[in-house]
C-alpha cells in the first residue's frame, strides 16, 4: 500500500528512554501499515530549527521499530541537534512523517534458517522484522552487537537476542559480525538479514559472499529527501553504477552490491 502524498502530522502517544536511546510511540491513522525495513522522515511539528531566523533542520530518516495497530514506534539516538528535538518530546506533542518510504525486507521463506544481526541503532527495522517472524511461528536467531552496556539495553527489543559488546561489558566481547561468522562456519545454509553501520554491513556482505549465503541488508544512509531526488544516499552496485538507498532501498540483496560502503568511503 502506498503512503499518502506529503507530510502528515501525528501525535505523540508516549516517549521513554531504551538505555542510551530514546523509543518514540505515535498514532497515525492514514491506513498504511508499514512492511518491515521501510523509513520515515521525521521532524517535530513545532521548534524544528536551530531558532527563529534560521533555516529548519533537514527531516531525519527513521526505521520503523514497530507497528502496533495505529501507533508506529520508532528507537532514536541523540547524534546531533536534530536528533535531540525529536527526542525531547513527549506525549501530546506533535511529530510530522512522511512514510513509509523505500523498499522493505522480503519474506524468509518458510522452512529456511533466518539470522537476524544488528548494530547499534540499526536493530530498529529488525524489531519489526522479528514481530512478522514470530507471528508465523518461524525459526531464527538473533545476533546484536552494541558499543557497551548502556546502548545494548535495547537488545530486550527483540526477545531472545545474543549480544556482543566492544567493550565486553554484556555478552561476547567483540564485534557482532564475529558471532555470525561463527554461525556461518559451522551453519552456512541460512538467509542473513542485517542492518547497522556502513562498516559492518560491508563485513556482512563480505562474510556472507564467502559463505555463499543469501542476504538482504538495509543500509544505514543520511538522507536529504527520502524519494530518491539529491543523490546524496548512493551505494556503489556490482557492474558498475549506484542504487540510491532511499529509493531502491533500503534493503537490498548483499549480492547486488559492490560495497556497502558510500562511495567516498568505500
Amino acid at each position: 500500500m502506498s503512503a499518502p502524498f506529503g507530510r502528515r502530522d501525528l501525535e505523540l502517544a508516549a516517549t521513554r528512554r531504551v538505555g542510551a536511546y530514546w523509543l518514540l510511540s505515535a498514532v497515525d491513522g492514514s491506513g498504511v501499515v508499514p512492511v518491515p525495513g521501510q523509513f520515515y522522515m521525521l521532524s517535530a511539528t513545532r521548534r524544528w530549527g536551530g531558532g527563529d531566523d534560521e533555516r529548519p533542520f533537514v527531516a531525519r530518516a527513521c526505521s520503523v521499530l514497530r507497528a502496533e495497530g495505529a501507533e508506529l514506534q520508532f528507537l532514536l539516538e541523540i547524534v546531533g541537534p536534530g536528533t535531540a528535538r525529536l527526542c525531547e518530546l513527549r506525549a501530546g506533542e506533535g511529530l510530522s512523517v512522511v512514510g513509509p518510504l523505500g523498499r522493505g525486507f522480503r519474506a524468509p521463506a518458510a522452512d529456511g534458517r533466518t539470522l537476524l544481526v544488528g548494530g547499534g541503532i540499526g536493530i530498529a527495522p529488525l524489531a519489526i522484522l522479528q514481530d512478522a517472524i514470530r507471528a508465523e511461528s518461524r525459526d531464527h536467531s538473533v545476533l546484536l552487537g552494541f558499543r557497551d552496556a548502556a546502548h545494548a539495553e535495547a537488545a530486550g527489543l527483540l526477545p531472545g537476542a545474543v549480544v556482543a559488546t566492544d567493550d565486553g561489558s554484556v555478552g561476547y566481547h567483540g564485534l557482532v559480525t564475529e558471532l555470525l561468522q561463527g554461525e556461518l562456519d559451522h551453519h552456512p545454509i541460512a538467509t542473513v538479514y542485517a542492518c547497522g553501520p556502513p562498516a559492518m554491513l560491508e563485513a556482512v556482505r563480505a562474510l556472507c559472499e564467502e559463505h555463499a549465503t543469501p542476504a538482504q541488508l538495509a543500509l544505514e544512509s543520511g538522507m536529504a529527501c527520502g524519494f530518491g531526488a539529491c543523490f546524496g544516499c548512493v551505494v556503489p552496485t556490482r557492474g558498475g553504477g549506484y542504487a540510491r538507498v532511499c529509493v531502491d532501498g533500503p534493503v537490498l540483496d548483499a549480492d547486488r552490491l559492490a560495497s556497502a560502503l558510500a562511495p567516498e568511503a568505500a
